[in-house]
């Protein structure tokens, strides 16, 4: 006899390819109009206009315009979170596609398709109501590229927003590699991200005249090159460490002026908290140094960011062998984490989770995410719908065995 969970996770999947067309409508619209950090009014709107009808109990956010929807099974049971982050990136795009964005903001990181996927799965879980046990909060978040937007839903209550704690919490992103395939590991699966600051302090003067002066360009490049040299020598291979300075703002433009100050910016990411604590103690130390050989003041700064999303074992093994019956050898265990970071670790850190990267690669030579030449083949937008309602119907169906 096949069982009753059996048949609704057969019907999700058939079903879910019909949804494709429509949400692929709905992730070029929010495509085409981008919009960065905690406050997306235009994106937070088309989601409401997407989840109308469906039966949720709908909450917006106080602090940013998110959106929290609860939706309640037919039968009791124990409560799921599924998560999509919304906002863009400040990236004026580069891909030549009729739904391109022209206000200067880019979903380079995949945020669309994350909004359409959860939409679609939170519609066929609708379908299936009166088979669920349980409950299930949709959590529509913005200000996940820097600004914290997990954190601040958490502090509105969105975990306890069906009024209970979830038993487990989803996530699926969508990345460069090839499409269709599902990656994810136990364990850690995202690298944390320090900010790192260094300001240096030295005397400006003529162009012409350098030996009056104790210039801080020089002596800027050569930390540069000391930070990359420190990763590279410093670690172990099979202790990830990558330091990447994104920013150096020296001098007002006059070319025969030897600046004051120069100010350099970055990230550190680290997949083992106790590197990043050695890195703390290390950097500094390094850095003042350096500063310190030419007769300059050095001030480094290190704020932690994100730390590490941290997959639960047993939720993301039961996960891979839900998507495994759905998806066959599409779904594969990667051998380490990436080094990309996400605030969705907040989540981890309090609920049992699980986060999957989806390929949505749309060319065997597509850009990363957060290129200005990102693309995304939206077709997979069905199988990401599926998989999310996949994993919420098996978690409630598991946790009431």
């Amino acid at each position: 006899m096949v069982s009753s969970n059996a048949v609704l996770r057969a019907q999700i999947v058939a079903t879910a390819g019909a949804l494709t067309p429509d949400l692929v409508e709905l992730r070029r619209n929010i495509h085409a109009e981008p919009e960065l950090g905690l406050h997306l009014p235009a994106t937070q709107r088309r989601v409401l206009e997407a989840l109308s009808g469906l039966d949720l109990e709908l909450i917006e956010g106080r602090s940013l315009t998110s959106v929290t929807a609860v939706l309640r099974g037919g039968k009791p049971g124990p409560t799921v979170l599924l998560r999509a982050d919304m906002d863009a990136l400040p990236i004026t795009e580069a891909v030549d596609v009729t739904y391109r964005s022209t206000n200067g903001a880019m979903h380079a990181c995949g945020h669309d398709l994350h909004v359409a996927g959860l939409v679609g799965a939170a519609r066929l879980l609708a379908e299936h109501r009166a088979d669920l046990a349980g409950n299930v909060i949709l959590m529509f978040q913005p200000g996940e590229e820097g600004h914290g937007g997990a954190k601040l839903m958490i502090d509105e209550g969105v975990l306890d927003a069906a009024g209970s704690r979830p038993v487990a919490a989803y996530a699926v992103h969508v990345g460069n590699a090839p499409r269709g395939i599902f990656l994810t590991r136990p364990g850690t699966v995202t690298a944390s991200s320090t900010h790192l600051r260094i300001d240096l302090a030295g005397r400006g003067g003529h162009g012409s005249r350098p030996h009056e002066t104790l210039d801080p360009v020089p002596v800027a490049a050569e930390i540069v090159l000391a930070l990359q040299s420190y990763t590279a020598r410093r670690f172990d291979s099979f202790d990830p460490v990558v330091i990447s300075v994104t920013n150096l703002a020296a001098g007002t433009g006059a070319d025969n002026v030897i600046p004051e100050s120069v100010e350099i910016t970055g990230t550190v990411r680290t997949v083992d908290p106790n590197t990043l604590s050695r890195i703390e103690q290390d950097l500094p130390r390094l850095v003042e140094g350096i500063a310190a050989a030419h007769g300059l003041e050095a001030t480094v700064a290190l704020d932690t960011g994100y730390p590490s999303v941290v997959n639960d074992d047993a939720v993301t093994r039961r996960a891979m062998e839900t998507l495994r019956s759905a998806f066959g050898q599409r779904v594969v265990e990667v051998p380490r984490p990436t080094m990309g970071a996400e605030d969705f670790s907040f989540i981890s850190q309090q609920v049992p989770t699980t986060m999957v990267l989806l390929g949505a690669a749309p060319s065997d030579d597509a850009a990363p995410n957060h290129s200005p030449d990102a693309a995304f083949d939206d077709s997979v937008l069905g199988d990401q719908a599926a998989a999310l309602a996949l994993l919420t119907i098996d978690t409630l169906a598991a946790a009431g065995v």
